[in-house]
């Protein structure tokens, strides 16, 4: 896995805009939340420091805040919805902030082992990892068939840290060492079996 047989493939990974759940700290990941005013702000500010380079093939999650993203840092482009790329399901805990939870008994059984225990509602951890790694994978094996050299993948933060820690496990780095600011993210170059990144 992971062979582009020859063929050079470049992934970028791209953080959306920030949103109000993100100022006021809430938990959330299914909502469907537009960017707040300062999100957008902030892209727009961003996009004149960064050059964002146009893609063969563009990606979001589906969610409204990555699709807004896509447009303010693209333009009107062609897309395609992976649900795969979405954020971790925070099930009964979305739109809540620790101090909501802090004394729910099913939020205090969960962050004792954040890896195995679901979220009511939602998904583990695991779970998480695994559906955005299948995602990954079959994106990767889309390229190779069809010759497809150069991707933008607008999605969220725990996302692309999954995929990082997963790619680039020699670095040693945990979940939190990986989350790119908004806007931000990585670009991921394979070519045959070897693979680097930099920084968006």
């Amino acid at each position: 896995m992971w062979d582009t047989n020859g063929a050079k493939i470049k992934i970028n990974l791209i953080r959306h805009g920030k949103t109000y759940a993100n100022e006021k700290k809430l938990y959330y990941g299914f909502s469907d939340i537009e960017l707040s005013e300062n999100g957008i702000k902030e892209l727009y500010s961003l996009k004149e420091k960064i050059k964002y380079e146009k893609s063969d093939f563009f990606v979001v999650s589906g969610l409204k805040r990555t699709i807004q993203t896509l447009d303010i840092l693209f333009g009107n482009v062609d897309y395609t919805v992976n649900e795969h790329f979405k954020e971790m399901n925070f099930g009964n805990f979305e739109l809540k902030s620790y101090n909501d939870l802090k004394k729910d008994k099913n939020y205090l059984k969960w962050i004792e082992n954040i890896e195995e225990n679901p979220v009511p509602n939602g998904e583990t951890k695991k779970q998480f990892e695994n559906r955005v790694i299948n995602g990954l994978s079959s994106l990767f094996e889309n390229c190779i068939k069809n010759d497809i050299k150069d991707v933008v993948i607008i999605c969220h933060s725990g996302t692309i840290s999954i995929i990082m820690m997963y790619l680039f496990k020699n670095e040693n780095k945990n979940f939190y060492d990986w989350l790119p600011g908004y806007g931000r993210g990585y670009t991921i170059i394979f070519k045959n079996k070897y693979k680097t990144y930099f920084k968006i």
